[in-house]
């Protein structure tokens, strides 16, 4: 099993509406290093979930429920299928993460646009720790 943080700006989709709806297919990612990760993505992967724009935090957990697939909108493109895993007890701001030596060479602190990212294992396990 591999981990991501998957991006995306609340007022356009955010957790709740993920939790309403169950299940979404994750599309709109045309960077090109986002879409190498998310070619990459699994199924049995997971996912952090993460509020961009005045937020800044990762606020729930996502099962990726199916491999990386060819967008059916724009075949040069690719979608992966996630459902919701769970709300984390409490988000976890960009700004704790920054301020923590652990992270400074992730993605999320040094490529701050990119929108699908892998999130190490150690990484992983340290965000959870913080999320109580």
């Amino acid at each position: 099993m591999a981990y991501w943080l998957f991006k995306q700006e609340p007022s356009t989709y955010n957790y709740a509406q993920l939790e309403k709806d169950g299940r979404t297919v994750w599309d709109g990612v045309a960077n090109n290093l986002a879409l190498k990760h998310l070619r990459a993505v699994r199924k049995g992967d997971r996912a952090i979930f993460y509020h961009t724009g005045d937020e800044k935090q990762a606020v729930g957990l996502m099962d990726i429920v199916s491999d990386s697939y060819p967008d059916p909108k724009d075949e040069s493109l690719v979608v992966v299928d996630v459902k919701p895993a769970g709300r984390l007890k409490k988000p976890v701001t960009l700004e704790q993460v920054k301020d923590d030596p652990a992270f400074a060479q992730w993605e999320l602190v040094r490529i701050s646009r990119l929108s699908v990212m892998p999130v190490p294992e150690k990484l992983w396990a340290r965000i959870m720790k913080m999320t109580g």
